[in-house]
């Protein structure tokens, strides 16, 4: 962590800022997805029952849920990192899961037709970009 008064001080806390909103993001949302799997697969199916997904729901939710695990877990070493050295290659890698995971809910939200909810996933999105920028080395 670079001193307080430095001028590098204001990209590493939006370095750790982002890899921790991803964190948290990912692991809560993943974790979700296996504690309440049922849960999530009776609602998914009823969302794209009417959308050319509907057949593939089950495999769909669980790459989805592998990929917002392992968006969440890289993130969150990856502020470890960037904390106790400063390094940030893991946390970029974790912005970029992040990324690659908000494009699948989005391909998602608008195959389904839920344009709202697609368009609530945009400032997330953004999130991420904002970290890969931030990450870069």
């Amino acid at each position: 962590m670079p001193s307080l008064d430095s001028n590098l001080f204001p990209l590493w806390l939006v370095q750790a800022l982002c890899a921790a909103f991803l964190a948290v993001t990912f692991l809560q949302s993943g974790l979700d997805k296996v504690v309440d799997w049922k849960g999530n697969l009776g609602w998914l199916t009823g969302h794209f029952s009417k959308s050319p997904l509907r057949g593939v729901v089950a495999p769909m939710l669980a790459t989805l849920t592998l990929l917002e695990l392992a968006a969440g877990a890289v993130s969150a070493a990856g502020g470890v990192v960037l904390v106790l050295s400063g390094g940030t290659r893991l946390a970029l890698w974790g912005a970029a899961l992040s990324g690659v995971s908000f494009l699948a809910l989005f391909f998602g939200q608008r195959m389904a037709k839920d344009y709202a909810g697609a368009a609530g996933l945009v400032p997330y999105f953004l999130v991420s970009l904002v970290a890969l920028l931030a990450l870069r080395g």
